[in-house]
């Protein structure tokens, strides 16, 4: 029980990563709060934790809007005192397409729902953190954006522009007791399943380049990382990013799909 007390609020927590962290978290003794946009998989999500006997409560939320991440921060402070630990994970829509044919409307979506909707949810938590001298900040990034991988560069700029976030909250708010940390995770999100089921082929040459051969899973790979930097585990680690991808950052990843456009 490492987040005995504490409460979690996790942003896109109704499935894949966001939700395998949740389940985690609740088993560790956390309250999670899961601040997603999807009715049916937040509270589908939510009822499961509380089926199993962990505490927790669905906020319906649009990271995008402002005062709905407002919003679910608050309910986090009004249901259980306030968020201890933040997961920033929340991301959806983009397009694979080359960098001339990227719109600007994508461009603003993904550093909103990455950058932006990040800065809010960490400056809200902050007062209650350093308040009580203990914060854990875990922001979910990617190897796309590290690597710069074809035909993503909104969401690589978006992951980019959220790891540079999360490192200068590890600087400035260390001497609160606050860590920030990033994982850049290989797993078998939502995100991912529909990229496989498009593009089944560059799926299947990213596993075997891979030097465990798969690709991980979301409550055994990924969770078990997230719970280590939410926990006093972690107490001297900042500013770091850990690459859990069984290894995939190290022989690169075959990230090639065909883009939509050609140009």
């Amino acid at each position: 029980m490492r987040l005995q007390g504490k409460t979690a609020l996790i942003t896109g927590a109704g499935e894949g990563i966001g939700g395998g962290i949740a389940r985690r978290f609740a088993e560790e003794g956390a309250a999670v709060v899961i601040a997603e946009y999807s009715e049916a998989t937040g509270r589908a999500n939510a009822e499961a934790i509380k089926a199993a006997g962990g505490r927790a409560l669905f906020v319906r939320t649009d990271v995008n809007d402002k005062a709905q991440l407002l919003a679910a921060v608050e309910a986090a402070t009004r249901e259980y005192g306030g968020a201890d630990i933040l997961v920033n994970n929340a991301y959806g829509g983009g397009h694979i397409r080359r960098l001339e044919d990227k719109t600007d409307e994508e461009f603003d979506h993904s550093l909103t729902m990455s950058v932006k909707a990040s800065f809010w949810a960490m400056r809200a938590c902050f007062p209650h953190m350093k308040a009580a001298g203990w914060g854990r900040i875990v922001s979910i990034c990617s190897l796309n954006g590290v690597n710069a991988h074809v035909y993503s560069a909104d969401f690589n700029a978006g992951k980019e522009g959220l790891r540079a976030l999360t490192r200068t909250a590890a600087r400035e708010w260390a001497p609160f007791g606050i860590t920030a940390n990033v994982i850049c995770p290989g797993a078998a999100s939502a995100a991912y399943l529909r990229f496989k089921a498009d593009h089944p082929e560059n799926a299947a040459a990213m596993d075997k380049m891979n030097p465990m051969g798969r690709t991980g899973d979301v409550d055994s790979d990924i969770a078990p990382v997230a719970l280590f930097l939410a926990s006093d585990d972690s107490r001297y680690v900042t500013g770091n990013t850990l690459f859990a991808d069984g290894g995939g950052h190290i022989n690169g990843v075959a990230w090639t799909p065909e883009p939509e456009a050609i140009g």
